[in-house]
């Protein structure tokens, strides 16, 4: 899993990272980082709902989106039934890392 204060960890072909979702909101958005038992996640809002696959789906769309990388690059790893997730996201891994470093400031995460 991931260690450490950061909720990704690059591998040989992208990144890894943790998720903590909130579905059924109001809105959809990368809200920062916060703290799960599992470690330190990306906070993250859906509006789907957690049935049938849904809120998975819509965090993967989000996160493509917020990472600008195409949605096939973005793929539920572990934690499907779960609040926390493992995404992997497809891609050079120093390129994706500077991006959530750049993003994740922008949502004013440490």
């Amino acid at each position: 899993m991931i260690a450490g204060r950061d909720p990704f960890l690059a591998d040989n072909d992208g990144v890894r990272v943790r998720v903590r979702v909130t579905p059924k909101s109001a809105t959809e958005a990368v809200l920062g980082l916060c703290e799960t038992p599992e470690g330190t996640a990306v906070q993250v809002k859906v509006r789907a709902v957690p049935e049938g696959g849904a809120a998975n789906a819509a965090v993967e769309k989000l996160i493509s989106s917020w990472l600008e990388v195409p949605k096939s690059s973005v793929t539920l790893r572990s934690g499907g039934r779960s609040r926390v997730k493992l995404l992997h996201v497809q891609g050079d891994s120093s390129t994706l890392v500077g991006r959530l470093r750049a993003e994740l400031s922008k949502a004013g995460a440490n």
